[in-house]
């Protein structure tokens, strides 16, 4: 089912786009992109601005219908939390120590090596 709803999602994005680009500016010619007057256009005399913004209007439409459908599709999926945030199964279980051991820091200041800071050497002044 999800994968239906994706494809259907991505076909009708594509084709806004596609619908998106044919059509025309404005105070462009409809006609002008196929070298006839306003008399011999594809769509009619009225031009394409009627029928692209119709079926854009549709696409709109089941392109929000479909993206609406894939948050619920991904909101069913997901796992019921409680309102602080804690997953249901594990709200009911009682809270046990945790099996990982705690490892105590081995190495102590005596443990590592000291170095010893030479004294600074002062210049001796020129003797011009």
């Amino acid at each position: 089912m999800e994968t239906i709803v994706i494809v259907i999602h991505v076909l009708v994005a594509l084709a806004i786009i596609g619908l998106i680009l044919l059509q025309r500016g404005k105070g462009a010619e409809a006609g002008a992109s196929f070298g006839g007057g306003a008399s011999q256009t594809v769509f009619g005399s009225e031009g394409s601005g009627n029928f692209f913004a119709k079926v854009t209007a549709i696409l709109a439409f089941i392109f929000f219908a479909t993206s609406f459908s894939l948050a619920i599709i991904a909101k069913n999926k997901t796992n019921i939390t409680l309102d602080i945030g804690i997953p249901q199964e594990t709200a009911e279980q009682p809270i046990v120590e945790s099996e990982i051991p705690i490892v105590e820091p081995v190495e102590t200041e005596a443990d590592l090596p000291t170095v010893e800071p030479e004294p600074p050497t002062v210049p001796e002044p020129d003797s011009q």
